[in-house]
């Protein structure tokens, strides 16, 4: 983990091509005592960051498959790089969250976690935090 002032960053290997990866203990254990809120970011094109269901692994299991019939791989784009599919799914879901924060606690519903998703990996990505006091 690296710190900057009130913000802190973190990466994470990700291991498959499509996948969530839930983040939810390790942005709890980076967050302060005295903030109020956190966003969450990732700098990356072809992956986002989303809060959902996280009791079930289902649900994840269905978002992936829902994705991939909304922006399949095997169609014709033409960016050069060959993963339109991936920056497109990440602009669907979105590259930060932010959540509220009472007492050092993140303020998620009973089944909520916060999901790294991958649409191009596996890949080294970095996480940043910026805390709201």
């Amino acid at each position: 983990m690296i710190t900057y002032g009130n913000m802190k960053r973190f990466e994470i290997q990700t291991s498959v091509h499509t996948e969530f990866l839930d983040i939810t203990t390790k942005i709890q254990q980076l967050i302060g005592e005295d903030s109020a809120a956190a966003i969450i970011y990732v700098p990356h094109t072809t992956c986002a960051l989303t809060i959902n269901e996280g009791a079930d692994p289902d649900v994840q299991t269905d978002a992936v498959s829902q994705l991939n019939k909304i922006v399949p791989w095997d169609q014709e784009f033409k960016h050069m790089e060959g993963n339109s599919a991936a920056h497109i799914k990440a602009m669907l879901v979105g590259n930060s969250v932010t959540v509220l924060v009472e007492h050092g606690r993140l303020q998620l519903g009973t089944w909520e976690k916060i999901f790294l998703c991958e649409f191009d990996g596996s890949r080294k990505r970095s996480i940043w935090i910026q805390e709201l006091r």
